[in-house]
């Protein structure tokens, strides 16, 4: 045998329509359109053959590619140009002609414009090498300016935000981040200068994802205002000056990360970068709510679609494996582990498309009060549940290959890099924890997710559904009376020392109780009992438990643990 014979020959894992293949995801949209599927069927399984066929194949294809970063062309000159990935450029075009931004504000489907919009990102995103990151602060910055009555900033870039011509459609950038941190943006030291009707900026932003875009928003401190949060004001600027030349803009490296290596992540120098007021003077990080709100549900939405690649791979590759005799397909331990993955990725795909839903329809002025402040609980929730659900998804389909899940040339390590940012992006697992206790405050309290927990439960006829509704609920009200009680005794730190497991626990019940919701749909209107099996499955695991250490105890454990 020559050197060059192969000693290991396994058929690779394959995709098929990303649509077609998935049960759960059709059910799902069968139940949304109802009659209407059939006109929004066709765009699905096109981006599902895209996903599972020909930007899949580029994508492993593009493997090795990172952006490519030219400071100076060859007389001297700075150009700070940045040449993005191959497939990151198929990827744009996509983007555009499938409308993955516009489909929201065309609003042809009315309230459910959200669900198939985050349909297509769902199919889209896990072949796209994360073109979604510049995608989602796209949505973001026209939410944003819509939203703040500035309609001559609104005229101007929205329509380019949400075009269908990828040669006219723009990408947003969302500069936010500086050295002295990420969540914490009251030590931002960007300078607003006013100059006439226009401001110029001076700062170093240390993260900023998707550098390319044609605009950005960022906050930024005018001057002789005074310290902290309150002051900063949310700008506007556009990255080229009218001669096509960098708008006061120094690229100072591109960042080297764990993961995402095919976002363009930079780090800029702004030198009086020319900049426009979005709304006031101050009151900036209230202004750029509605931006984090969509951006957390994009984050959301690519959780939920990198926990469905997994198990996608996985399912194909458990029946072409064999191992000790069988497939593994074929194997009682190997079966129950993917069912596991299934049950879980399930849940998880019903509240995304719940908050989408939400979304939608306060978009379309059909949300009533209830809906609004279950929607202030669960954007923060949803993001942090998925995003965290995502990281031990990938994790366990990386396991389900073996060792062959380990070697980056089959491609399946960059799921698991690219899934360690979702706790991170848009606030981390505990900002995002600290924020619930904010939309409770705000709310009243845990009433609205116990309103929708119980929705659920009256669902529910088959035992399995209802035993895990009822599950689910339970734990929704033990988790609102642990709240109620903190609250009732002003125990601040034993709040925000149990805020995770809070966030956790309601988030991890919400995404139960509404797949027990739709598991009663699909048995009687498709005699489909397998979403009620995942539900009782989840229920068996168990969640939502919580404790209160005493505070010696914690900082004992946390800080004193090498002594």
């Amino acid at each position: 045998m020559s050197a060059d014979d192969a000693f290991f020959c396994q058929a690779p894992p394959a995709l098929g329509n990303q649509y077609y293949d998935d049960r759960a995801f059709r059910s799902l949209m069968t139940r949304r359109f109802g009659d209407r599927l059939q006109a929004v069927e066709g765009l699905l399984a096109e981006m599902g053959e895209l996903a599972g066929g020909k930007l899949y194949r580029l994508q492993l294809e593009d493997r090795l590619n990172e952006p490519v970063l030219t400071r100076w062309d060859a007389w001297g000159n700075r150009i700070d140009r940045i040449e993005v990935t191959p497939l990151w450029r198929k990827a744009s075009r996509i983007a555009a002609e499938f409308g993955l931004v516009a489909e929201a504000y065309e609003q042809r489907w009315g309230p459910l414009s959200r669900s198939l919009q985050f349909g297509l990102v769902y199919l889209f995103h896990a072949s796209s090498d994360v073109y979604t990151c510049p995608l989602a602060m796209t949505d973001g910055a026209a939410r944003t300016l819509l939203d703040s009555g500035n309609s001559s900033l609104a005229d101007r870039a929205v329509p380019r935000l949400i075009h269908r011509n990828p040669e006219q459609a723009w990408t947003s950038g969302q500069w936010m981040t500086e050295a002295t941190g990420g969540s914490d943006l009251g030590g931002s030291e960007t300078r607003a200068v006013r100059e006439g009707e226009t401001w110029r900026l001076h700062g170093r932003k240390w993260f900023t994802s998707a550098v390319t875009s044609e605009m950005a928003l960022t906050l930024a401190r005018p001057e002789d205002s005074p310290a902290g949060s309150r002051s900063l004001a949310l700008f506007y600027l556009e990255t080229r000056d009218q001669a096509g030349g960098a708008n006061g803009i120094t690229v100072c490296r591109l960042k080297d990360k764990l993961g995402t290596r095919k976002v363009p992540t930079a780090e800029l120098i702004l030198d009086g970068t020319v900049a426009q007021l979005v709304k006031g003077t101050s009151g900036g990080i209230r202004d750029i709510v509605p931006m984090l709100e969509m951006t957390r549900t994009w984050n959301s939405a690519c959780a939920v679609s990198a926990m469905r690649r997994g198990l996608a791979l996985a399912r194909d590759y458990a029946r072409k494996r064999r191992a000790f005799g069988r497939p593994l397909s074929e194997q009682p331990l190997h079966l129950d582990t993917l069912a596991g993955m299934q049950a879980r990725t399930e849940a998880c795909l019903h509240l995304l498309f719940h908050v989408a839903d939400l979304i939608g329809r306060r978009e379309c002025g059909e949300l009533g009060e209830l809906g609004a402040q279950e929607l202030r609980l669960l954007t923060s929730v949803a993001k942090l549940t998925t995003g965290r659900a995502a990281v031990a998804a990938t994790r366990e389909a990386i396991e389900a290959f073996g060792g062959a899940g380990y070697v980056e040339d089959t491609g399946l390590p960059l799921l698991l890099r690219d899934s360690h940012v979702l706790p991170i992006w848009e606030g981390t697992t505990n900002v995002l924890s600290l924020d619930l206790l904010r939309a409770l405050a705000e709310t009243g309290g845990i009433e609205p997710l116990t309103a929708l927990a119980g929705r659920c439960r009256a669902a529910c006829s088959d035992p399995r559904a209802l035993e895990a509704s009822v599950f689910a609920e339970t734990t929704v009200k033990r988790l609102g009376e642990w709240y109620r009680q903190r609250v009732s005794e002003d125990a601040v730190d034993a709040l925000e020392a149990g805020a995770r497991r809070l966030a956790l626990g309601l988030g991890r019940a919400a995404a139960l109780a509404l797949l027990c919701e739709h598991a009663q749909w699909a048995l009687d209107h498709q005699g489909d009992d397998r979403a009620a099996e995942a539900a009782s499955r989840l229920a068996a695991e168990g969640f939502g438990r919580l404790i209160d250490p005493a505070p010696a105890v914690t900082r004992r454990i946390a800080m004193e643990g090498d002594a």
